[in-house]
């Protein structure tokens, strides 16, 4: 199987006990991505999403957009790796 776009994105600001994740749940239903949202413990959310270049890109823009008014900071690594999701999921 060929690699894949994989990101791996973490926002900052009032992101958890918004309902982040399950927009960002919402949000990858509109693209052709894979991968996962959760929580982490110091109060970011971290979004892992894979796919071609372009429906990854779009897909984080489309997070960003919807849920602007919380997020202070976002950090975004990308790079190529075999697929490792099936679907999109909360955690």
């Amino acid at each position: 199987m060929p690699d894949v776009h994989y990101a791996t994105v973490y926002f900052s600001g009032r992101v958890q006990g918004v309902g982040f994740r399950y927009q960002t749940l919402n949000v990858a239903r509109e693209f052709d991505v894979a991968g996962q949202v959760r929580n982490m413990l110091d109060g970011r959310v971290q979004i892992e999403a894979e796919g071609t270049p372009d429906e990854v890109r779009n897909f984080i823009i489309a997070v960003q957009e919807r849920m602007e008014g919380y997020i202070r900071r976002v950090e975004q690594t990308d790079t190529q790796r075999a697929p490792q999701f099936q679907g999109f999921s909360i955690h």
